[in-house]
C-alpha cells in the first residue's frame, strides 16, 4: 500500500485524545489519501501542540483515522500537557518516530517503558524535566539501544560505549536508575 502524508491534527485545543475524531485533519501541502471508508492512507499521525494529558483511547482514535493503525510509524505527541509515558505507546509495534518533546514528564524511568518498542529509532524527550537529570541521556541511549537519534541529535558510538559503561556501573541496577530519580 503507498501511504500519504500525516494526519495532522495539531493546534486544535484537544483536552483528550478522543476529541480528534471530533475533528479534520488540517490541511497539507500533499492531499491526504483515503480508502473507500474515508479512513487515511498513513503511518503518521500528529497530535501536538495540544493539552492532552493521557492516551486513554489512543486505540480508538487511531481505529478511527488510519486504514492500518497497527502500521502506524510515525507519533507526534510534543507539547502537550502529559505527565508520563503510556503504556498504550508500547503496543504500537511499528512505531519509529515518537516525538514527546514539550510535555511534563518528571520521571526518568518513565522511558524504560519504551524498551519494548525494538522499531523506535528516533525519539525526543528534551523540554520535559527528566532531561535536567544527571546522566539523562546516558539512561536513555542504554535504555534503548537501538536508538539513533535522541532529541533531534545522532545517537553516536562513543555515547553507546558510554551508555553502556555508565548502565552497568550504576548501584543497584533498577534499569540503572539512581534512586533520587525515582521520587523527583
Amino acid at each position: 500500500m503507498e501511504y500519504g502524508p500525516p494526519v495532522d491534527l495539531s493546534f486544535n485545543g484537544l483536552f483528550t485524545v478522543t476529541e480528534a475524531t471530533w475533528r479534520d485533519p488540517r490541511p497539507g501541502l500533499r492531499p491526504l489519501r483515503t480508502d473507500s471508508h474515508n479512513k487515511y492512507r498513513t503511518r503518521a499521525l500528529r497530535l501536538n501542540y495540544n493539552n492532552i494529558k493521557d492516551l486513554s483511547d489512543l486505540e480508538f482514535t487511531l481505529n478511527h483515522f488510519l486504514v492500518e493503525p497497527s502500521m502506524l510509524g510515525w507519533l507526534d505527541l510534543s507539547f502537550n500537557k502529559m505527565t508520563g509515558i503510556d503504556d498504550v505507546l508500547c503496543q504500537l509495534n511499528e512505531l519509529r518516530i515518537l516525538y514527546l518533546h514539550g510535555n511534563n514528564i518528571r520521571y526518568l524511568n518513565e522511558v524504560n517503558k519504551l524498551s519494548k518498542l525494538t522499531h523506535l529509532h528516533n525519539l525526543t524527550l528534551h523540554g520535559n524535566a527528566i532531561d535536567k537529570h544527571k546522566g539523562y541521556r546516558n539512561h536513555v541511549v542504554s535504555v534503548l539501544p537501538h536508538l539513533k537519534r535522541l532529541d533531534f541529535s545522532a545517537v553516536t558510538k562513543q555515547e553507546r560505549v558510554l551508555a553502556k559503561d555508565w548502565s552497568t556501573r550504576r548501584p543497584g541496577h533498577k534499569h540503572n536508575i539512581p534512586e533520587v530519580f525515582y521520587w523527583i
